[in-house]
């Protein structure tokens, strides 16, 4: 069981000694998984418990708006994909201009050391902290030194999961950056390999044109408010996960439609291989599924 906590005030006082670490983890991918899963082997080997901080709203939807990334995951998704990896607990904070007034020590002080109790502090290289992003590497040395934490200092790693040895090679470092990059191009298959698994989208099945469910195949159309990151218009082999959690197979179309408001870009999956009862029976609408994207056709 993985305890999620939206504020550090919910963290019980006794929890703890643990192995913790923070970031935004949009799309959890393998460079998340590789670090997650050091930092939870160095929690089962010092008796400790394995903690995640991350973010939500991401901290560019409040200081850069018209500028911030499209989220490749929403927040439920996220939080399965981080307790899927073993972790023993997670706390969501709650991005505000507050909590980025908060300088270093205050941040590493209140949330690390007062709420989680933390023991290590597992960080990247290039890692960036507190107000103004003026803490680094050498600012979570000096103040693990003067709360007495220990600090793990991560490496990058490549799309084959292995830490970068800047040896000239083509790998690349994996990152939020590129799967939206690939999902961008249509290139699915890429993202697969960056995320460790399908990218996906979770949304509400709503009424649309009813064109597949003419033809035979039930449709779920996601509601325009669906998580995770609209890939480019085309059609996608992949998967649709009912609410009841059964898979079926289907064929996924990405579109533009015009709109009284612009042009809003709809998400529609196509059953094929449906139940022998008829198409009317077979009914998603109300139900929030899930939709895999496996390659582009």
């Amino acid at each position: 069981m993985v305890y999620i906590w939206n504020d550090p005030s919910e963290v019980p006082a006794d929890f703890g000694p643990s192995v913790v670490t923070f970031g935004n983890f949009d799309g959890v991918h393998r460079g998340h998984q590789q670090v997650l899963s050091g930092l939870i082997r160095s929690a089962r080997l010092n008796g400790t418990k394995a903690v995640a901080v991350t973010f939500d709203p991401h901290p560019a939807l409040i200081h850069r708006p018209e500028s911030a990334p499209e989220m490749i995951m929403g927040l439920q998704d996220k939080l399965v994909a981080l307790g899927e990896l073993g972790l023993d607990a997670i706390l969501v904070m709650k991005y505000s201009l507050n909590l980025a007034s908060l300088t270093p020590e205050e941040f590493v002080g209140q949330v690390l050391v007062d709420s989680l109790h933390a023991s290590h502090v597992v960080i990247g290289h290039d890692a960036r902290f507190g107000r103004g992003n003026s803490g680094d590497l050498d600012t979570m040395k000096q103040l693990g030194e003067k709360f007495d934490f220990d600090v793990q200092v991560i490496s990058e790693f490549g799309s084959e999961g292995y830490p970068l040895h800047n040896d000239g090679g083509t790998d690349r470092r994996c990152s939020s950056t590129w799967v939206r990059e690939a999902l961008q191009d249509g290139d699915v298959a890429t993202a697969a390999e960056v995320l460790g698994r399908p990218h996906r989208m979770r949304g509400e099945v709503v009424h649309g044109a009813a064109r597949g469910r003419d033809l035979g195949f039930p449709t779920a159309n996601l509601a325009h408010e669906a998580s995770g990151f609209i890939p480019a218009d085309g059609i996608y082999a992949g998967w649709l996960v009912d609410q009841a959690g059964t898979r079926w197979p289907a064929a996924i179309s990405v579109g533009s439609n015009p709109t009284f408001d612009g042009v809003s870009r709809q998400v529609e999956a196509h059953v094929i291989d449906r139940p022998h009862e008829a198409v009317e029976d077979f009914d998603l609408y109300g139900q929030t599924v899930v939709v895999e994207f496996v390659a582009r056709l």
